[in-house]
C-alpha cells in the first residue's frame, strides 16, 4: 500500500487549500483513508476519516479542529482522497498526513481507528 499526498502550500488566514492523497495497493475495497496533521512542537492529531463502509460510526468523520471547515471526499476511479480546507488559520499550519486503516472490518470511521500506512506528509502554511 503506498499513499502520496500533495496540494499544500502556503495560503493567507481565511483562505483554502485542497490536500490530495493518491493511495494505492488495496486488493479490495474495505479500507479507510484518514488526515492527520502536526503542527510545530506539538502531537500529531487526527483530522479527518473516509471509508468504504458505514459501519456504525458512519463513512466520514470529522474532529473538532475540521468540522464546519474542512470536507473530505474521495474519487475512487482515480484512487484519490481529497480534503477541502475554507477558513484557514494560523493554527492549521502543520504537516499533513494520509493514512489508511486496510482492512477495516466494515467498521467505517470508528473515531479510534489504528492506521497501518501512512504518507510522508505535507507542509500547509497558514500565515497571519
Amino acid at each position: 500500500v503506498q499513499l502520496v499526498e500533495s496540494g499544500g502550500g502556503s495560503v493567507q488566514a481565511g483562505g483554502a487549500l485542497r490536500v490530495s492523497c493518491a493511495f494505492s495497493g488495496f486488493t479490495y475495497d474495505d479500507y479507510a483513508i484518514l488526515w492527520f496533521r502536526q503542527a510545530p512542537g506539538r502531537a500529531r492529531e487526527r483530522v479527518s476519516c473516509i471509508a468504504t463502509s458505514a459501519g456504525i460510526y458512519g463513512s466520514t468523520y470529522y474532529t473538532d479542529v475540521a468540522k464546519g471547515r474542512f470536507t473530505i471526499s474521495s474519487d475512487k476511479d482515480k484512487n484519490m482522497v481529497y480534503m477541502q480546507m475554507d477558513g484557514l488559520e494560523p493554527a492549521d499550519t502543520g504537516v499533513y498526513y494520509c493514512a489508511a486503516v486496510w482492512p477495516l472490518n466494515r467498521l467505517g470511521c470508528y473515531p479510534d481507528l489504528i492506521t497501518d500506512y501512512w504518507g510522508h506528509g505535507i507542509q500547509v502554511t497558514v500565515s497571519s
